[in-house]
């Protein structure tokens, strides 16, 4: 399996068939608009901005299985980004990313990818106190919290997969040199 033998869900309902993103590089993405890595959504808008001509397409899937963080619909999730946040890139149907419920992308793409490492005192204190709180987190591999980020090559490999605590800033040199 590739990540281009994937279908998505949209906003609206309608289909996103993955295999019409060949070719570009791929930041996917589980969100919620009530968390305290919300604000990342402003360092994801600039990667947008300074790299989507080059081919950089961010993939926003906002997840409410962490502590109840993305409670609106989809429209509301929408608009509270392009106001609060400015985005320019769409925000997908809201999945579910671990369990019985996931959403098959994020079952393959924590298939394809190591979990991520969290470094630093600080990131890993935060990782531990919202671990705790974590219903969904069941099994190895399982996504830990909103903004995990996965970034994709333009041939449709996992290349990396980083902590919510990393910030989009954090990424850019990974993300240039794919680009």
């Amino acid at each position: 399996m590739s990540i281009y033998d994937y279908k998505v869900q949209k906003r609206g309902g309608e289909l996103l068939d993955l295999a019409e993103l060949k070719g570009k590089v791929l930041l996917v993405v589980n969100t919620a608009t009530g968390c305290g890595f919300t604000p990342q959504y402003e360092g994801l808008e600039k990667l947008y901005e300074a790299h989507h001509e080059q081919g950089l397409e961010i993939l926003d899937f906002p997840c409410n299985q962490f502590a109840n963080q993305a409670p609106e619909n989809d429209e509301e999730i929408h608009e509270f980004c392009t106001f609060k946040y400015k985005t320019q890139f769409d925000q997908l149907k809201k999945v579910d990313v671990n369990g019985e419920n996931e959403e098959p992308l994020f079952a393959f793409l924590k298939s394809a990818s190591p979990e991520e490492e969290v470094t630093g005192f600080k990131n890993k204190a935060i990782m531990k106190s919202v671990e705790k709180i974590s219903k969904s987190t069941q099994k190895a591999g399982d996504i830990r919290w909103n903004f995990t980020k996965f970034l994709v090559d333009r041939d449709g490999n996992v290349v990396k997969r980083y902590a919510p605590t990393t910030k989009p800033e954090a990424i850019e040199a990974d993300l240039e040199a794919l680009l």
